[in-house]
């Protein structure tokens, strides 16, 4: 009964395997779960998906396939912002509203499917168009008993069924921004666990062939618990351009404290030189030569960077190039020494990967970094995690 769920998966682009789905099957047949759809839900997601950034992907396959809703519309698509523009809100008495008649689920999506075919401009006050201030079941600042909100920022009358400018697990696509707990679960790519220290954790393997070794009395085996042994050396650029920038990388740098057992952190300003600092209220009373950076941490280091490499060229390629002192060595020069004591190095950039290309500075940070620049993504993290476990 539950091949079409399968293909419903595998439909919508899932990497789902038939030994996962054979696994679904004995669960049930072992009556793991009772006769509930939430219950279902959580066990298909348990043996089918692989990797947390699937999840939202998941929500809309086993919605379309539990509730009988085919995946009609595309609820990636943009919605012109002119044909949602606030120029009026409809006010109605109740009796207007009661005569308005509601569809079903099914009509719904389906009209909305048409209505994204025909429609070519801007509507307001009707009851037909995507549009504006009427009572169509698609759009916004109108009535309807159950539509469709389109491109309004709160619900007034809250009978919306769906609203297309929110999804449930929106953080789990591959391009938007993070937050802390998706943050966690890109850097975990970047695990190297070993045993040490004191006994601390149940050796259940062990205790068990221990305790059958030993005529069956209990004989318990411990040993120290798992640490992930990567060790991290964080740079992170501040002020400036980065200042639009601060909750994202307060964000990345919350995660990768909880994730990394190791890991040292400086800050600089636009492009490294020959100091850093800690603590950027004593950024010129307590500062940390760069020279002495790279001798106090070996190669074992995972050198991050973390910076919108916008600036003038000349703070990379110029001596008393920074805005801020008379440095007597170029930035590039710094960046050189510094890839070439850690080789396992990559730069995390928070500004949007589309602009990258108008930067002349950020091209010179790429070449200088052998192209190992990443945008804060997702999937820009995930990928420099696996280029550092290398």
């Amino acid at each position: 009964m539950l091949i079409d769920f399968f293909f419903a998966l595998r439909a919508a682009k899932l990497p789902v395997s038939v030994r996962e789905y054979l696994t679904l099957l004995e669960a049930l047949k072992a009556q793991v779960i009772g006769p509930s759809v939430d219950d279902f839900y959580f066990l298909a997601r348990t043996t089918l998906v692989k990797d947390e950034a699937h999840y939202d992907r998941f929500d809309r396959a086993f919605a379309a396939y539990v509730r009988g809703v085919e995946m009609r519309a595309d609820f990636t698509q943009d919605v012109p912002l002119e044909w949602l523009r606030k120029r009026l809100e409809l006010e109605l008495s109740p009796e207007e509203k009661a005569a308005i008649e509601k569809m079903g689920w099914d009509e719904l999506m389906e009209t909305l499917k048409k209505r994204f075919e025909e429609q070519k401009e801007r509507h307001e006050g009707g009851s037909k168009w995507i549009g504006t201030g009427g009572t169509s079941p698609f759009g916004a600042w109108g009535y309807n008993p159950q539509g469709i909100r389109i491109g309004q920022d709160k619900g007034r009358n809250r009978s919306a069924v769906k609203v297309w400018d929110q999804r449930a697990y929106k953080d789990y696509d591959d391009g938007v921004e993070l937050g802390t707990r998706n943050i966690k679960v890109a850097l975990r790519r970047l695990r190297r666990f070993a045993r040490e220290g004191a006994d601390l954790e149940l050796d259940l393997d062990d205790t068990i062939h221990s305790t059958a070794a030993n005529a069956g009395l209990l004989d318990i085996k411990m040993v120290p618990e798992r640490h992930n042994k990567v060790k991290v050396l964080l740079l992170m650029d501040v002020g400036g351009t980065m200042d639009e920038h601060v909750h994202r990388v307060e964000e990345l740098f919350s995660a990768a404290k909880s994730e990394f057992k190791h890991l040292e952190f400086y800050y600089f300003h636009n492009c490294v030189y020959d100091f850093m600092w800690k603590n950027n209220r004593r950024r010129f009373s307590e500062k940390f030569a760069t020279w002495d950076v790279i001798r106090t941490y070996n190669k074992d280091y995972r050198l991050i960077f973390v910076g919108d490499a916008t600036m003038s060229p000349y703070e990379i390629l110029q001596p008393g190039g920074s805005v801020e002192y008379n440095n007597e060595e170029p930035g590039a020069q710094w960046l050189q020494r510094l890839t070439q004591a850690f080789p396992k190095h990559a730069w995390i950039n928070p500004e949007p990967q589309g602009v990258w290309q108008y930067r002349q500075s950020i091209a010179i940070i790429q070449q200088l970094m052998n192209q190992r620049m990443f945008p804060l993504t997702l999937a820009g993290l995930e990928g420099a995690m696996r280029l550092l476990s290398r």
